[in-house]
Formats: structure tokens, C-alpha cells, sequence
């Protein structure tokens, strides 16, 4: 498997939760890292910011904008591998305000290809995620599975993915399609379903929550970032697309028990109509089967769903300023 050694990685959406730990990863792997972070006034980097500042002080942090075609070009000049995980994010916003969705996560990503393809890079990793599958059908899903996404934010994805499926075939684009189950660690932002019930917990012993019966296959961070690391050093999964999952899944219900048992106190769920989906959005299984990962990239995650929690609870209690417990994310 070659090196990223001395390897040009530009990481889009390096502002992000798990686009931030790969940067850290990369820059220790030897990759000359450039982190292309979306533009704003105040220089706010995101996860970059939120990292020891020695991890990532050797990155070259570019502020750009996916939907701008010259910000993206500029920062592919020079690169050897795109990693591609910037993307608008948050399921329940995509009910608000789909054009964003869209415009970032479909056209941002064409810009991306179109890039990619004018500058020559050796190859694209580029960033799906599980919820374009909607409810698993069959249990475990296989790549095979239908593509049925029930938001917007999931039909917004799926027109990125086949972006790239289609410039491969058409272009000849060496691009890899990644499809990371729900990642989960240090960083994540209260959006996502373990960060608000751990920051609510951490608060208190009153959680609110919407539905509890969902069941999500849990990965933790540096499995995640593994996982894009064996994928940009495997440029002969190009044309594929590979999940990133255990193979296990646990309800929010069991997330809740797991949180509470690893503080060793009973915590107190209250429904919060809020945070309720639509009967017919709400994704009510997702279980991956890591097999292909497994037999193209050499992958397997390594860390245990209740010590990968325990190191986040560990995380969080050292970074409870950067949580608001009692308000709701969307």
C-alpha cells in the first residue's frame, strides 16, 4: 500500500468533525496537507480550532466556498489527492432550507470533480454517508442496497455521489466513493444525536430527546479517519463505493443506558416534540457490512462502541463550555 509521505492532500470541508481529525492524521502520516475551510469574516476554523494547535500548525488552511468554481480550482492546483468531505450537514436545517443543500452538497461537489479532473490529481476520495439508503431494507446493507433517501439533505448526497460515479465513467476520473456509517468522538458537535445526549447528561440527569427506537451503527473518529487514509493509498478502489461501518447497530435508547451507566447515575429520558421527525423521514435502521472495506482496503474498525464513548464523555467533560446542553441544535 504507497505512502501519503511527501503526498499533496487537499481535505475540503476541514473545518468539520471527522475532515478535522483526518487533517491531524494526514499532517502525522507526512502528507502535505492543504485544508480548504469555508470563508468567513472571522476566521473561525472549526474542528481545526478546536484541535491542540501543534497537530495541526504545519496544515495550509485555504477559506474558500464549494459553490465558488475559482476558490475550488485555486486549491486543487498542486494537489495529488483530493479528500472530499465538505458538505452542508444537519438533516433537520435540510427540511428549512434545501437549496443550500443542494447547492452546496450537489454543485460543490461537481466543482470538486471538475477540478479534480482539470488539474490532474492522482485521486478523489470523495465523502457519502449511510442515510441515502433510508430504512435498511435487508440487514446488514451491502453497497447493493437501494438508494432511497427520505430528506433532503440524504437526496442531496446521493446527486453528489453519483456526480462523481458518472465522472468517473464519463471523464475518467479516478474517484472512490466512502460511505462512513454515524462517526462518532471527540469534536462532534451537539447536532448529532451522542454529543446531545452526553452534553445533557453531563448537565444533568434529564435528557430530552426525540425518538428513541432508531438504531444507528456507531463508529468512532480514528476508525473513520483510518478508513479515508486506506482509501486515498488504494487509488485501485477507484470507480467503487465502499461503507465504513461495524456491522452493529444500537438504538438511542441503548445510547442513552450506555452514557448513563458509563457516568454511574440513572438518567431520566422526556420527549421533546421538537426533536420528533416525520414518521415518513425518520431512518429507523442503519447497519452496515463492512465486508468490501474489509477486502479492498484492508479496514476493520478497532475501537469498542462503549470505550469510544467513554473516551468522548472524557472529551466532553474537559470541553463543556463549548456545549449549550438546553438548546436544541437543528
Amino acid at each position: 500500500m504507497p505512502s501519503l509521505e511527501g503526498k499533496a492532500v487537499l481535505v475540503t470541508g476541514a473545518g468539520g468533525f471527522i475532515a478535522g481529525h483526518l487533517v491531524v492524521r494526514l499532517l502525522r502520516d507526512g502528507a502535505r496537507v492543504r485544508a480548504f475551510v469555508h470563508y468567513n469574516s472571522r476566521d473561525a476554523r472549526g474542528t481545526l480550532d478546536w484541535l491542540a494547535p501543534e497537530a495541526v500548525a504545519d496544515a495550509q488552511v485555504v477559506l474558500g466556498e464549494l459553490r465558488d468554481v475559482e476558490s475550488v480550482t485555486g486549491a486543487c492546483k498542486g494537489i495529488d489527492i483530493v479528500l472530499h468531505l465538505g458538505a452542508h450537514v444537519g438533516i433537520p436545517y435540510s427540511y428549512v432550507n434545501p437549496r443550500d443543500f443542494f447547492e452546496v452538497n450537489a454543485l460543490g461537489t461537481l466543482n470538486v470533480a471538475q477540478a479534480a479532473l482539470q488539474h490532474g490529481v492522482e485521486l478523489v476520495v470523495h465523502t457519502s454517508t449511510s442515510e441515502v439508503y433510508g430504512s435498511a431494507r435487508t440487514v446488514p446493507i451491502t453497497e447493493a442496497h437501494p438508494l432511497e433517501p427520505q430528506s433532503p439533505y440524504a437526496a442531496s448526497k446521493v446527486a453528489a455521489d453519483k456526480v462523481m460515479d458518472s465522472w468517473q465513467r464519463t471523464y475518467g476520473l479516478p474517484a472512490t466513493v466512502l460511505r462512513p456509517f454515524n462517526t462518532y468522538g471527540p469534536g462532534q458537535s451537539a447536532r448529532a444525536i451522542l454529543p446531545t445526549i452526553i452534553s445533557q447528561a453531563l448537565a444533568g440527569s434529564i435528557v430530552r430527546l426525540g425518538s428513541l427506537h432508531p438504531r444507528r451503527d456507531l463508529t468512532y473518529v480514528d476508525d473513520t479517519v483510518a478508513g479515508f487514509v486506506a482509501a486515498a493509498q488504494t487509488p485501485a478502489a477507484a470507480g467503487r463505493t465502499i461503507q465504513l461501518g461495524t456491522g452493529h447497530d444500537v438504538s438511542i435508547g441503548d445510547m442513552v443506558q450506555i452514557v448513563g451507566d458509563l457516568l454511574g447515575r440513572q438518567l431520566e429520558v422526556e420527549s421533546d416534540p421538537a426533536r420528533v421527525r416525520a414518521e415518513t423521514s425518520e431512518v429507523l435502521r442503519l447497519v452496515s457490512s463492512p465486508d468490501l472495506a474489509r477486502e479492498l482496503l484492508g479496514w476493520e474498525p478497532q475501537v469498542e462502541l462503549r470505550d469510544g464513548i467513554a473516551r468522548t464523555i472524557r472529551w466532553m467533560e474537559s470541553n463543556s463550555g463549548r456545549y449549550r446542553a438546553d438548546h436544541y441544535v437543528i
